[in-house]
């Protein structure tokens, strides 16, 4: 988290010398459950101790908004009842939110706010997420009255990213930073939207992932040929079983699958054999939290990286060096964390292991590939909150 007194510096400079509120919001991890979202199967995501901190006092006009990105050095005034709305990327999160507060019955007037964050840009971990989640909780409580639902917010959040931002992303990343919890995963159905808190403080484990340095892109053709793989499936299987209904590969069995292999060819099959055995994996997951079995946790997330490297196909290089280089140092779990083709490993490791693992991949990756991975150092955290 960044500094409150940071923050609240370039708040009194850049605007009346007055201070006013300050809300965090985390950005998040997700510790298995991998291109199950759109299969309707189960995510685990948490939140994580980076995100947008921001400081937001009410300015008395009717519609003027006045922002100040800290991290970017970078001043935009726009006005609410302007409906193109800003044109600057990151000022229209903060217009698009607002719009969708506005539509939930909040009375959102002219307001003015600095904000930074430190989530590692491109390393999947949703700083937009964490932005939308910041901003939500923060109009929620200052023109609000805090009655607006964390569903609502979570909702309010991933209309943004639809129709202010382009980008047609899923719920989880606006769930994880809204409902986080300190110590707790959550597993999130998403064709349910219903949810559980799992413990995960490991003691003698830590969480880190190392960034790729490798730009994260599943946009375009690589996304829909998978999710036009795993719909193919279902297709065959409801053609196969009139009697029952199949809306994704959430709905069929192993044995469903293996009726339809010939027919859909080995591509196919292989993508949703992937997505069948990460349902299990996340499940098999929640089972070894509840009881402290993080061995179990750790061996879940190398099956999780193998299947995305050999069945998904969303694996790079780079991602399978660094996988491989944990096994090598004994690390307890590691994969891909995110969509693939880039971003980060996400590695469960014991403490007494931590320091040989990190300076071995920095040495081995660096050799392999002339720069280092980033170290990104996590910790399950709070999701949105007033700070104070």
């Amino acid at each position: 988290m960044i500094a409150i007194e940071e923050v609240r510096k370039r708040f009194v400079k850049h605007f009346d010398g007055k201070t006013g509120n300050i809300y965090f919001a985390p950005g998040r991890i997700n510790l298995i459950g991998e291109h199950t979202d759109y299969n309707g199967g189960y995510v685990f995501p948490g939140a994580v101790d980076k995100g947008i901190t921001a400081e937001m006092r009410i300015n008395g006009s009717e519609d003027t908004v006045m922002c100040y990105a800290i991290d970017m050095k970078d001043r935009v005034d726009f006005h609410l009842n302007d409906e193109k709305g800003p044109r600057t990327s990151w000022a229209r999160y903060i217009f698009g939110i607002a719009k969708e507060m506005q539509k939930l019955g909040v009375p959102v007037k002219g307001f003015n706010v600095a904000f930074a964050g430190d989530v590692p840009l491109g390393a999947g971990m949703s700083s937009s997420a964490a932005m939308e989640s910041c901003f939500a909780c923060g109009l929620n409580d200052l023109f609000g009255n805090n009655k607006v639902s964390k569903w609502d917010m979570a909702l309010a959040g991933q209309a943004t990213e639809h129709n202010y931002c382009g980008v047609n992303c899923g719920i989880m990343d606006q769930f994880a930073s809204i409902f986080g919890e300190k110590g707790k995963l959550m597993r999130l159905d998403c064709r349910s939207r219903e949810f559980e808190y799992f413990p995960c403080s490991p003691e003698g484990y830590r969480l880190v992932l190392l960034n790729s340095c490798v730009k994260h892109e599943l946009s375009g053709s690589p996304y829909n040929d998978r999710r036009n793989s795993c719909e193919n499936v279902v297709r065959h299987i409801a053609a196969k079983h009139p009697e029952a209904i199949f809306e994704t590969l959430r709905d069929c069995t192993w044995e469903q699958l293996e009726e339809v292999r010939q027919e859909v060819g080995e591509e196919d099959y292989r993508r949703a054999r992937f997505v069948l055995g990460e349902k299990d994996r996340v499940l098999n997951v929640c089972e070894a939290l509840t009881r402290g079995d993080y061995e179990t946790v750790g061996k879940m997330m190398y099956q999780t990286h193998e299947g995305l490297s050999k069945e998904y196909e969303v694996s790079c290089e780079e991602l399978d060096f660094l996988n491989d280089i944990a096994k090598q140092c004994g690390v307890t779990g590691s994969r891909i964390m995110g969509g693939g083709f880039g971003g980060c490993t996400i590695n469960l490791v014991k403490d007494e292991l931590y320091d040989q693992f990190i300076a071995t991949a920095r040495q081995q990756y660096a050799e392999r590939f002339q720069k280092l991975p980033q170290v990104i150092d996590i910790i399950i955290s709070q999701g949105a909150h007033k700070v104070c």
